[in-house]
């Protein structure tokens, strides 16, 4: 097994976090306070309790009740930058250089808050994160999938001078996947990429919905990226196709667990990706509720495939390097940064 200290040091791209997924409890009550909003009675009332009900999730939906339930707290551009500042600030020790970080608008438009308030408290984050911690980063603008595909595009209108200014840099699709298969989102694909031609997008798929979502995900929307998309190893076709094309899959270990895809990380079938020479990253997607930020996930991924060496490692940083949406002078930087550690280590 790799040493932890050189996963540690090992420059890292996140490519698969939700921003509202970093609220973590002892951050989530005093936003609650501040902003006098009142919590159901049925929701834990402690930081302590509340960290408990996040171990036990039962599944996928009942992990988005009370993800939806915290997001109630965030009003206030501030309450946007506090929440993006506290995950850049845990990140910036862990070896993360480059982050592309989802968000859900939609989650705080329904409650009256604009679009703005939401993207520019993100935002002035990011930049602050650039000038202190030299983490680089990319806003991707999620759809929520269980909601009417007209509300969606509803949506892409409201983010219409973010996106032509470049603001948001990318298109995402989450929440439950199952029930909302990629083929409802056409038009809200076509739609968004028509106001620029640099978006990029991706989309969740494969993670408790069938291979099949993945193949829709990419011919139907279009994407260049898949999230999660770890039901592909199901489908020799496409997994060939994703070997080819070098498509990367945002792997989320932690999550994959804590909502009872598998039962152990040792179960998902990394191997079989790098066998395939499929590539992926590793991401912490809902940190605050699924016990563990990005390297956190390294951790765990390198305890339970133990036989990986330095290489595989240093080919799996480099992958998500690849991957990243940032230019090729950026990513330049940071391959250098890896064959650093790569010279320190081998």
């Amino acid at each position: 097994m790799v040493s932890e200290q050189f996963l540690k040091e090992l420059p890292k791209c996140e490519h698969h976090l939700h921003l509202e997924g970093t609220l973590e409890p002892d951050l989530l009550f005093p936003l609650a306070k501040r902003n006098n909003v009142k919590l159901p009675d049925t929701f834990p009332q402690t930081v302590e309790a509340l960290n408990k009900k996040y171990t036990q999730f039962k599944d996928l939906q009942d992990f988005l009740d009370y993800y939806y339930i915290g997001t109630n707290v965030l009003i206030t551009e501030q309450d946007f930058f506090d929440l993006a500042w506290a995950y850049f600030t845990k990140v910036s020790k862990q070896g993360l250089v480059h982050a592309e970080v989802f968000y859900d608008p939609q989650s705080h438009t329904s409650r009256g808050i604009s679009i703005d308030t939401v993207t520019n408290g993100f935002k002035r984050a990011c930049e602050q994160a650039e000038r202190e911690y030299g983490i680089t980063s990319k806003l991707i603008m999620c759809l929520l999938r269980h909601l009417e595909p007209k509300d969606c595009l509803t949506t892409i209108q409201e983010a219409k001078h973010l996106i032509q200014d470049g603001t948001i840099s990318g298109l995402g699709l989450d929440s439950a996947e199952r029930p909302f298969p990629p083929n409802l989102f056409i038009e809200c694909y076509e739609t968004a990429a028509k106001l620029n031609s640099n978006l990029k997008l991706t989309a969740h798929a494969g993670e408790e919905g069938p291979a099949q979502f993945v193949t829709d995900a990419l011919d139907l929307l279009n994407v260049t990226r898949i999230d999660h998309g770890i039901n592909s190893v199901n489908d020799d076709e496409l997994l060939k196709r994703l070997a080819q094309e070098q498509i990367m899959l945002t792997v989320c270990p932690f999550s994959n667990v804590k909502l009872q895809v598998v039962k152990a990380v040792s179960e998902l079938p990394l191997q079989k990706l790098v066998d395939n020479n499929v590539p992926f990253s590793i991401n912490s997607d809902d940190p605050s509720y699924f016990g563990g930020y990005i390297l956190d996930n390294y951790l765990q991924v390198a305890k339970d495939f133990p036989h990986w060496d330095y290489n595989v490692w240093i080919k799996i940083a480099k992958n998500a390097i690849n991957g990243s949406w940032c230019d090729d002078k950026r990513k330049e930087e940071l391959q250098a940064k890896v064959d650093a550690v790569a010279s320190k280590y081998l």
